[in-house]
């Protein structure tokens, strides 16, 4: 299967938009965690009309202008990671939701970790909201983008940052 790559600079530093053509596979920021080991086989700035229509979606997102993402997403993962990713997409812009609190509404309120580490393997960052899931106390915790990236987001989303933001790692 083809895999194409378009690089686009953002105020966050650049992203790599990875469709297969027909849905988005993965939008990583430059340096994340989790960033696939193997592009080799990737089709550079192909730039499929896919691909125009993200750009546009994320210009669109970065000065505020949109609520919601209307992209077909194609993320590959487990069935659990999926099941995350899917519950990631219902914690509204500007809202956030602590790791404990989702894995009590995916019904594993014991499983805390394993869904921190679903979350950080989310291989459609900014279009499935993980940056919205922080620690119960209100630390910004885990971010394959960077602590600093995850705060900026929230605070574009209008996520109210208080004193009780804290970032930790």
């Amino acid at each position: 299967m083809n895999l194409f790559v378009t690089h686009v600079e953002s105020p966050l530093g650049k992203i790599a938009i990875v469709s297969n053509g027909t849905a988005l596979t993965g939008l990583y920021f430059e340096g994340q965690k989790h960033f696939p080991a193997d592009t080799s086989e990737w089709i550079r700035d192909a730039s499929p009309a896919l691909h125009t229509k993200t750009v546009d979606a994320l210009s669109n997102y970065f000065v505020g202008c949109t609520d919601s993402f209307k992209l077909p997403l194609e993320p590959a993962g487990t069935l659990f990671q999926r099941r995350v990713w899917t519950e990631l997409e219902a914690i509204p812009r500007g809202g956030t939701l602590a790791y404990s609190e989702l894995a009590a509404r995916l019904g594993t309120p014991s499983a805390t970790r394993a869904i921190g580490s679903a979350v950080g393997r989310n291989p459609l960052s900014i279009l499935i909201p993980c940056h919205r899931v922080i620690g119960r106390n209100g630390d910004l915790r885990g971010y394959a983008g960077g602590l600093t990236r995850k705060a900026a987001l929230l605070k574009l989303e209008g996520a109210p940052l208080s004193l009780s933001y804290r970032v930790t790692v």
